[in-house]
């Protein structure tokens, strides 16, 4: 198997890593994040024009027809430059739920638009209290007058208070998770929008006999909600390896630069095995998240699998934010300079569809059924 980028990957990576350095710096982020909004209109823009929204759908349905791979490499460099704005919350993750499961006229209606940033999506699946694994789902379809309506709350929703409309998951009368769309502006809807800490957007949705449109063709679309978690649980994966490498570049440079009893501290015995322990926590998160998005460019969507490469992603980058902060001292605390924003971006996706403890619950349970999977 080949594991270099191909010449359009290597463009695509190129591309993303240009615009993106371009916009971004922390002074340009904060000042991005404190906004009520919290990420660009105008660089979202640029994202458009290059394609990079449209990047996993279709061409028929208005995208590049891209897979797994380029939407890893987007991600990276996401990470990289922890760009705020919302590529997986608001199009990667709903889209592909609306590709995935939406009829050949919902595809069309709103997926072009979806590509050139016209149209923002949510996924509303996670009811208040629910810990992943758990697909409980609390929030109630109801069909009735040859229509559906819901009712519940679904807390948090990344990218909720901004988006033109939502995909949302709940309880089908006749048993299942059904997926619907909500129009933004739909009778019974409240959003709640609040920053996380992490300097993204989320919100609250209330739903109170909501008027809603089921996706594609009904019934239960469990199987079509694991395999969309599995997708976005390996992008989380790419986008926390950009965060990494950011943060150990950083705290090399910071260590060859910061100098104590008159010589850079990088000279420091400790302090260069500290350094070293970081790079190979970070290799091995890059070979996981590889694991992860290979297999899903070989067809394989596979909740283990993404499981195996979420653990060692979330151990490797509460360890590498951890290390970096320590190494650069009081400075590594303060909003004005990077690291610490790398910590927090890694602290969140640890916990974004299970914590490395929920998924080595999840691996352990396998194991003792006799069910694990080596792949």
């Amino acid at each position: 198997m080949d594991f270099e980028l191909t010449d359009e990957q290597a463009m695509l990576r190129d591309t993303t890593r240009e615009l993106l350095g371009r916009n971004y710096d922390t002074e340009k982020r904060n000042a991005v994040t404190a906004t009520e909004q919290g990420w660009s209109p105008q660089v979202w823009k640029q994202l458009a024009e290059v394609g990079l929204l449209g990047l996993s759908f279709a061409e028929e349905d208005g995208g590049m027809g891209a897979g797994p791979v380029e939407v890893a490499t987007v991600m990276t460099e996401i990470g990289r430059r922890l760009a705020p704005e919302p590529v997986l919350d608001a199009v990667f993750v709903p889209g592909g739920l609306i590709a995935a499961a939406g009829n050949e006229n919902q595809r069309r209606r709103i997926l072009p638009n979806v590509s050139n940033g016209s149209f923002l999506l949510a996924f509303a699946d996670r009811d208040p209290g629910v810990r992943w694994p758990s697909t409980r789902v609390a929030t109630k379809a109801t069909w009735q007058d040859n229509s559906w309506t819901l009712t519940g709350i679904k807390n948090p929703v990344p990218q909720g208070g901004s988006a033109n409309a939502l995909v949302v998951s709940a309880a089908l009368p006749t048993g299942g998770v059904g997926l619907f769309l909500v129009d933004g502006d739909a009778s019974g809807l409240t959003r709640t929008a609040y920053a996380t800490h992490d300097g993204l957007r989320a919100a609250q949705i209330e739903l109170s006999n909501t008027p809603a449109e089921q996706l594609g063709e009904g019934g239960d679309a469990s199987t079509v909600i694991e395999a969309s978690n599995v997708r976005a649980q390996a992008a989380l994966c790419a986008e926390a390896v950009g965060a990494m490498e950011e943060a150990l570049r950083l705290t090399t440079e910071y260590l060859e630069t910061r100098k104590q009893f008159g010589v850079p501290i990088a000279k420091f015995q400790a302090l260069t095995h500290r350094a070293a322990d970081m790079y190979v926590l970070l290799e091995l998160a890059r070979s996981m998240s590889l694991y992860a998005t290979m297999s899903l460019a070989d067809g394989t969507v596979d909740p283990a699998i993404a499981s195996r490469a979420k653990l060692q992603i979330g151990r490797s980058g509460r360890a590498i934010g951890q290390e970096a902060i320590q190494m650069h001292g009081g400075i590594g605390m303060t909003a004005e300079y990077p690291v610490g924003h790398y910590l927090s971006r890694l602290t969140a996706i640890e916990h974004t569809l299970g914590g490395s403890d929920d998924h080595l619950r999840m691996l352990a349970s396998e194991v003792s059924q006799g069910t694990v999977r080596i792949n």
